[in-house]
């Protein structure tokens, strides 16, 4: 039975005493001095000295003391004097410490306090420590700073006592005008509340050393007037202003505080739900129930009436107390058993095991919670052996915890909507806290949902099996997980833990949710897979160097930036045979081609299959899955998508397969591959760089190159249409890059493409017998390629150069109005060297006569359909499109035919071209690309030697 003592009336109207006052100081100090021990009892007798040194480190700046930086850090408490435990505390914690008078001088500290959970039913060994150092308002920002860097290091010093300290500084001036110093960090509201946590630090808060909070004095009913009072208080000299500290009132929670402080705690929610969960509720109460007092009210009010047990009056219980009357008013059972879950499991007290730690009176208050709750020896044996809960029954408790998380904050979202009101939380706060929400619970495809976020100590499992899908007489690659299968057979009736579409993707849940460890015996049935229990050890050893877990959580400084990858692992041909056709046919290696992407003589592509497995700087971990078409290239394109976005901060690459069919190989191959493309676009930390990328893959090529910021591939099936593509017209110079494999057959085209340079059109030519090569690459990096028969270097290079000189004396008559001129023409030929073919330069001093001793000219004309026809001039010669139609080509023939008096065959070749300017709409009035132009001399002197004996 409590015994109350009498209650205490303060009435300021009729008039009060400094007795009574100092009665009701005393009252509040008796519940102070009750937390204050039992915080202590919390910690071990080893941690003890951490409360009982606090004061007397920042009353006195004693080198012997911990935290002692310089001897011009502020000290001094007001009206503290530190009694004999005090003392003789620091004397055991440093034999040099002693007290020394120095004289009479102003206190640089107003009061210490801690709040939160110490002293309460919510504190535990484990639980923190927050301080409130007040300092006076005056106080110059050096000391200020200064007594911030020793808190810090009073934090250090706690921590290696195993208390997590963490000291809060400033003014209460500066707290009334709601100047905040601080940002969001891991123990920092920052600015997403003021009032929320000034109705939480007068319920909790223990007094230390210095001022008292005026507030005590003030009655609860009287909360409106609350200035009045204290003007009353301190002109009238019922108090000495020295005495007491004041923080302002708290009649009402402002609606626009509440936004940001639910954002706030579901920010703390994501790694420590069940504190956070008590307060989110607590903060829709006061939303929504506003008929009802504050909880600081409450406790001061039960102070006045005589109330102080510290049982009663423990936060915790009043908090309870508080949420069940209103969700019993709202009927909602359901939440009110998450309240009452979260309230034991934050307790810490395991109430059915013999020999519990824990203060008694601890153990005695949640016991009596828990006989009114009327829960069961199954109910309490269930919650306090957590530790034996599997993955199904953690993913169930997680989904109602993130349901209320949702519930709250859609909650709170439409109420910032209904306000039309900033909320009291700066933006960058409340960007920050959006952002780690978003990472922690969105869902998105592909990401790899943790379902432990503290909710349980460990989920790991000493047996899993893998079943294929197939095992069970189903149909796909699906994979099924299970525990504890000691006969296969038993799969049929055992829960599955959980199915994927891929064995990476379940490994990858496994390991990233804990469920996975070295020492987790492993059984697989592949079913029609080729997968092995030594292929799964393989991956989770890369598993563990790739993705050490438990993963800290993202800092502040990636939560303040965009997102990005920071490291990307690739998983080639997981559970796949990449030669499993191969064998089945018996067949080997039969030539000398060792590249993975062009294995022997069919050119294999061996890389069947990729698991894309990503941190990004959120420290969101996602799969994609690569299983159909062409996979590394899907890959490798959205690897370069993330890229693009960030190039100055190139993600880490890795690559790992198994060792069946040249796995080593294969992985070697792809992260060449991709760091060679990376290195390509990105280098020196900008891009992605204008150029076109050739790979060469199973008989085929793919031409990569970006528009933008958005990189594209073109399939190209054959070395045809990989020529027709290097031809197409370009916006800008862009050299080609064929990969290190690719062209291994066409090795003089590949050194074309290597030497290739911006600014001029580049003539590269070859003679080898009666046949001649020749390439071009023009001003904007297009190549045009051509093979010709020719006996002689200017039977091969006369014509074209002709040509070619035709088109550049024609703009450089035209130089003052172009814009991007193209240079001169530069020939070289292609000679072997020590095994290798180079491009050495070599002016062209031919006799420019072409062979045929005609001028053959063509000029394009637009129809009206956008055909493109040519009307053609053999020396005088015209021969029009008007007048020929289709028949134009057979027509010039004919005529070039009659010309031959010797009849003999011999091909002939255009000396000039035109091409109308609106030849593409987009570039009207632009110079037509060289390469363009030589594509429809092509074309037209083919389709004329075609009618040609």
């Amino acid at each position: 039975m409590t015994v109350l003592a009498p209650p205490i009336v303060l009435d300021f109207e009729d008039g009060i005493d400094r007795k009574t006052l100092r009665r009701l100081r005393d009252r509040f100090l008796l519940v102070n001095r009750q937390r204050w021990e039992r915080a202590c009892s919390a910690l071990t007798y080893r941690q003890q000295v951490v409360l009982e040194l606090l004061p007397l480190a920042f009353h006195l700046n004693h080198p012997a003391l911990p935290g002692y930086l310089d001897g011009n850090c502020p000290q001094g408490l007001a009206g503290y004097t530190p009694g004999n435990d005090v003392l003789n505390s620091a004397r055991r914690f440093a034999r040099s410490f002693s007290v020394r008078d120095q004289g009479l001088r102003k206190a640089d500290l107003d009061s210490l306090f801690l709040m939160g959970s110490p002293g309460t039913l919510g504190h535990s060994v484990a639980s923190d420590l927050d301080a409130w150092l007040c300092h006076r308002d005056d106080l110059p920002e050096q000391g200020i700073r200064s007594l911030e860097r020793k808190a810090e290091k009073l934090s250090q010093w706690a921590a290696t006592l195993g208390v997590e300290l963490h000291v809060f500084v400033f003014s209460a001036s500066d707290w009334r005008a709601g100047r905040q110093r601080a940002e969001v960090t891991g123990e920092n509201c920052g600015s997403a509340q003021h009032f929320l946590l000034l109705d939480e630090f007068y319920r909790t808060s223990i007094h230390l050393a210095g001022r008292y909070p005026l507030w005590w004095l003030i009655p609860s009913d009287a909360e409106e007037h609350y200035q009045e009072c204290r003007r009353r208080l301190v002109e009238c000299r019922f108090i000495k202003a020295s005495e007491y500290i004041d923080f302002g009132a708290v009649p009402s929670i402002p609606d626009e505080e509440f936004p940001g402080a639910g954002i706030w705690q579901l920010y703390k929610g994501i790694d420590a739900p069940w504190k956070a969960i008590l307060k989110l509720f607590l903060i829709e109460c006061y939303a929504t129930d506003t008929a009802q007092p504050l909880l600081s009210a409450s406790f001061k009010q039960s102070v006045y009436q005589g109330q102080t047990s510290a049982d009663v009056l423990d936060p915790y219980v009043m908090l309870y107390q508080r949420l069940e009357q209103w969700l019993l008013t709202s009927g909602a059972p359901e939440r009110l058993d998450l309240v009452r879950r979260s309230l034991y499991l934050k307790a810490g007290l395991p109430l059915t095991r013999a020999g519990m730690a824990g203060d008694q009176w601890r153990i005695d208050l949640l016991r009596q919670l828990v006989q009114q709750w009327e829960w069961g020896e199954d109910r309490l044996s269930a919650l306090d052996n957590r530790q034996r809960w599997r993955a199904e029954e953690v993913t169930g408790l997680r989904r109602n915890i993130v349901a209320e998380l949702t519930h709250s904050y859609r909650l709170l979202s439409r109420m910032a909507r209904e306000q039309q009101t900033r909320a009291a939380i700066s933006a960058n706060d409340i960007n920050l806290l959006g952002r780690k929400l978003y990472a922690a619970f969105q869902r998105k495809a592909g990401k790899i949902e943790l379902v432990n976020p503290g909710l349980v100590p460990s989920l790991a499992e000493e047996n899993l099996s893998f079943h294929h899908q197939s095992e069970q007489g189903g149909e796909g690659d699906g994979w099924l997980l299970y525990r504890d299968l000691e006969d296969p057979s038993d799969a049929f009736w055992q829960p599955v833990i959980r199915r994927a579409g891929n064995l990476a993707e379940l490994l990858v849940w496994c390991y990233c949710n804990g469920l996975l460890h070295r020492s987790t015996r492993l059984n697989v049935r592949a079913g029609k897979s080729v997968a092995s229990v030594a292929e799964l050890k393989d991956i989770v050893e890369v598993l563990s160097g790739f993705l050490p877990m438990p993963m800290s959580p993202a800092p502040r400084e990636a939560l303040s930036r965009g997102v990005r990858p920071l490291k990307n692992l690739l998983l080639i041909n997981v559970a796949v045979d990449p030669q499993a056709h191969l064998t089945e046919r018996g067949l080997h290696k039969l030539s000398a081609r060792s590249d993975s992407l062009g294995f022997s003589g069919g050119r294999d592509n061996l890389v069947l299959t990729i698991d894309q497995i990503t941190l990004n700087s959120w420290h969101e971990i996602s799969l994609q899955h690569y299983a159909a078409g062409d996979t590394l290239i899907q890959c490798l394109k959205n690897v370069l998508a993330q890229v693009a976005m960030n190039p100055a901060e190139l993600p880490e690459i890795r690559v790992a397969a198994p060792s069946r069919g040249h796995g080593s190989a294969i992985a070697r191959r792809v992260r060449e591959l991709f760091g060679d493309v990376l290195r390509q676009f990105f280098a020196g930390g900008t891009g992605p760089h204008p150029l076109r990328y050739i790979i060469e893959m199973d008989h085929r090529y793919f031409l990569l190159q970006f528009s933008g910021r958005e990189p594209g591939f073109v399939a190209l099936d054959s070395r045809e249409a990989l020529l027709a593509a290097l031809l197409q017209p370009q916006d800008e110079y862009l050299p080609i890059v064929p990969d290190r494999h690719a062209l291994r057959d066409e090795p003089v085209l590949k050194a074309v493409c290597a030497a290739s340079e911006a600014g001029n059109i580049q003539v590269f030519w070859l003679l080898q017998g009666d046949r001649g090569q020749l390439w071009v690459v023009d001003e904007h990096g297009s190549l045009w390629a051509r093979s010709v028969r020719a006996g002689h270097r200017n039977h091969l290079l006369g014509p074209l150069m002709r040509f070619l000189e035709n088109l550049v004396e024609r703009r450089l008559l035209r130089q003052a109005e172009n814009l991007d001129p193209a240079g001169g023409i530069r020939c070289y030929e292609m000679v072997r060297r020590d095994a290798r073919w180079i491009a050495e330069l070599r002016p062209y001093q031919g006799t420019a006569v072409p062979l045929s001793g005609l001028e053959v000219q063509a000029v394009g004309v637009q129809q009206g359909d956008s055909t493109l026809r040519f009307d053609i001039y053999c020396n005088d010669q015209e021969f029009s499109v008007q007048e020929y139609g289709d028949r134009l080509i057979p027509a010039v023939a004919h005529y070039i035919r009659s010309l031959r008096q010797s009849g003999e065959s011999y091909p002939v070749y255009l000396t000039d071209l035109h091409l109308p300017h609106d030849l593409d709409p987009q570039l009207y009035q632009r110079d037509i690309q060289t390469g363009q132009s030589l594509y429809y001399r092509t074309r037209l002197e083919d389709a004329l030697n075609r009618y040609l004996p």
